[in-house]
């Protein structure tokens, strides 16, 4: 049974629905998409190259 996927907005996107964000989501791997266009595809990473990139932005 696979776990279903939560996706979570950053913290950074504006109030409005015409605002640019992504998404991410965090399983086994970290899979990023836009909100504005979830169909369109996802990037894939892997968690500790996720959790490099962020802290990196800190």
């Amino acid at each position: 049974m696979s776990e279903a996927r939560v996706w979570r907005k950053s913290s950074y996107s504006g109030a409005t629905e015409d605002d640019n964000c992504v998404e991410v989501s965090l399983l086994s791997e970290a899979l990023v998409r836009d909100s504005k266009s979830p169909a369109t595809g996802v990037l894939s990473f892997g968690v500790s190259a996720w959790e490099s990139f962020v802290q990196g932005l800190r």
